[in-house]
């Protein structure tokens, strides 16, 4: 993986929120997390050629425009970790994406590893805050962590729950 994925909290257990943070955008643009402050924020791990695919980006677009005037906001990790399912260049995934999002309507970073000693540290950080069941390793493509406006991981969901199964919880979060 690049070098740009140790940006940020290198040690993720000092952090305390997700605004700690600083990611890679799709661009090879440095983010603060701090950005995010005050939204409540999916944070996914995506693959375009993954059999989850296309209903998590339908959906997850979906719940991006609807909820967006609200506070929601979308962030995009691809990541290759998962029978190569993201093979891609930066640009081949832009391109790939945007069949989905068509006008950018959700954030979409670096790719990035979310298992093992390269994992980023915001991955290493979200997976210790909720843990998976088992074990706290990511199992699969778009698993989805929800994260409320204070920057606190709230939620983790499987790669088998749809994104629209956390829209009963979204909207909780929102309106806090």
């Amino acid at each position: 993986m690049a070098a740009a994925e140790g940006v940020g909290n290198a040690d993720y257990k000092s952090a305390t929120s997700i605004y700690d943070f600083t990611v890679t955008d799709i661009d090879g643009n440095q983010v603060s997390l701090e950005k995010y402050r005050n939204h409540v924020c999916v944070i996914v791990n995506v693959a375009s050629k993954c059999g989850y695919t296309h209903v998590n980006y339908t959906q997850l677009v979906d719940l991006q425009e609807r909820f967006e005037s609200k506070g929601l906001k979308i962030l995009a990790f691809p990541c290759n970790q998962f029978m190569s399912q993201e093979p891609g260049t930066s640009e081949e995934i832009k391109c790939f994406i945007s069949g989905y999002k068509g006008d950018g309507k959700f954030d979409v970073f670096s790719k990035v590893s979310v298992n093992g000693e390269e994992a980023h540290p915001l991955w290493k950080y979200l997976k210790e805050k909720q843990g998976g069941l088992l074990i706290d390793a990511i199992k699969w493509n778009f698993t989805k962590f929800l994260i409320n406006k204070q920057g606190q991981p709230v939620e983790r969901c499987a790669a088998n729950v749809n994104p629209f199964d956390m829209e009963k919880s979204i909207v909780k979060y929102l309106n806090e």
